[in-house]
């Protein structure tokens, strides 16, 4: 009873500071970003000299810190900077996370038992996703409302209520990743993006849809015979692809394929070796739906940013460039956990096993590169014949070095990301997949609004 008083004096606390989302009309963006800043340092050194037996989890009081903790100040901090133009879209999603996401746990705790379990994640009720969007979707509309000044209901009622609800089940499902991060940042991406798309320009011909289904479908198949996919795999890897196909272009398809290829054929170099030495990939190699989403969900983002915007060149810049990254990354851990002679750690450069978290390797970041460069070549190759979305001509000689500097990016941030926060047990691999092919594709973007 101790742990759970503790969980709902936690979930009190994480509710309550929600109510600083309303200051948000009557600040500036940095004069926000200031409090925010002040607040994730309160949590990161000061917080656990006085509070972590009232509000810390039973692993963090062993740890000394509480991610948790600390990621919810991180997060409002890096909504405020990201959408510092638009504070709208920060309240939304901080209304989400304070709101939503705490009534969810609350409600788990109390009603959980009577409801059941999620059939998609035992570890979490009905009563706690319904919580979630009781509390949730109406708290991200007062927000919205009250940080532009403006009666309800909004115009953006209905984009407001779809994200809602994608967040409602985003933070149902077992990401290996804290909910603080993925229902505020997750939140505030999605919402940006619902309300910059043009709905119209998102319906593809019958025969395209058509065209795109079979094709999935028979490569899915085919991934699942040849034992490189499970069940689970080959469906979700099947609908990422088809939208991949639909709003990024047939090409876009194509280099979610060809990065398969190739990641499934570094997988397989050395395995003898990998198995031996506990690195080998589980399922003996198969990938199943986490790693379809980690790999493609930020590419699937991108197309449909590419068909739903009219402005398609930076986007799909970023789809090449997410698709690159995820290249680099899993070439550069299967090449360097098969044939690295040396591993260092990239915060420290401490040379540390082959296989360990956050680890590299020359012989892994130069397969990386060439594997990321192979990317930008195929993109060029297949924009210069029209088979990505608004092509012809929308990428240049320079935007190949553009997409191999974001992919180094984008996997070293995962090594980072590997040597801290997954050695924390804060993150799993498949979480950081996904953020390191969301920021290569950005960081692509950046890149080249800079270069222009």
């Amino acid at each position: 009873m101790a742990g759970t008083g503790r969980e709902l004096a936690r979930k009190g606390l994480h509710v309550a500071m929600g109510g600083f989302a309303f200051a948000l009309a009557y600040l500036t963006w940095w004069q926000a970003a200031i409090l925010a800043a002040v607040a994730l340092l309160h949590n990161l050194f000061l917080l656990p000299r006085y509070g972590s037996r009232a509000v810390f989890r039973d692993g963090a009081l062993a740890r000394g810190i509480d991610w948790g903790i600390v990621f919810y100040p991180a997060t409002v901090l890096a909504l405020i900077l990201l959408f510092r133009e638009r504070l709208e879209i920060a309240a939304a999603a901080w209304a989400w996370l304070a709101f939503g996401d705490g009534i969810a746990t609350v409600a788990g705790i109390l009603l959980g038992r009577s409801t059941g379990p999620l059939p998609w994640n035992r570890e979490k009720s009905w009563a706690g996703f319904f919580g979630f969007l009781v509390a949730g979707l109406p708290a991200g509309a007062v927000l919205w409302c009250w940080t532009r000044g403006e009666a309800f209901p909004p115009a953006a009622l209905g984009p407001l209520l779809v994200v809602g609800f994608a967040v409602a089940v985003l933070e149902s499902l077992p990401l290996g990743i804290d909910d603080n991060l993925v229902v505020g940042l997750a939140g505030g991406g999605l919402l940006a993006t619902v309300l910059a798309v043009d709905p119209g320009r998102l319906l593809p011909p019958a025969t395209t849809l058509g065209v795109a289904v079979g094709v999935n479908l028979a490569v899915g198949l085919l991934a699942y015979a040849a034992r490189s996919v499970d069940g689970a795999g080959l469906f979700h890897g099947a609908l990422l692809g088809t939208v991949l196909w639909c709003w990024g272009g047939p090409g876009a398809f194509f280099l979610l394929l060809l990065f398969f290829v190739l990641g499934t054929g570094a997988t397989k170099l050395g395995w003898r070796t990998k198995e031996r030495e506990g690195t080998a990939q589980e399922k003996g190699g198969r990938r199943g739906a986490k790693h379809a989403w980690a790999n493609a969900g930020a590419p699937a983002l991108f197309a449909l940013l590419a068909a739903g915007t009219g402005d398609p060149a930076p986007w799909v810049l970023a789809l090449a460039a997410a698709l690159a990254t995820a290249t680099a990354d899993t070439l550069g851990s299967e090449i360097g956990q098969a044939f690295g002679r040396r591993t260092f750690l990239v915060t420290t450069f401490r040379p540390v096993p082959r296989g360990t978290d956050g680890a590299v390797s020359l012989e892994g970041t130069l397969a990386g590169v060439a594997g990321s460069a192979v990317l930008g070549l195929a993109a060029l190759g297949l924009d210069r014949a029209g088979w990505l979305a608004g092509g012809p001509g929308l990428l240049h000689w320079t935007d190949t070095a553009i997409v191999v500097a974001a992919a180094f990016v984008g996997t070293t941030l995962e090594s980072i990301l590997g040597a801290t926060l997954e050695r924390a047990r804060a993150i799993d691999n498949e979480a950081q997949n996904f953020l390191n092919t969301l920021v290569g594709g950005l960081v692509a973007v950046l890149l080249r609004r800079g270069i222009g």
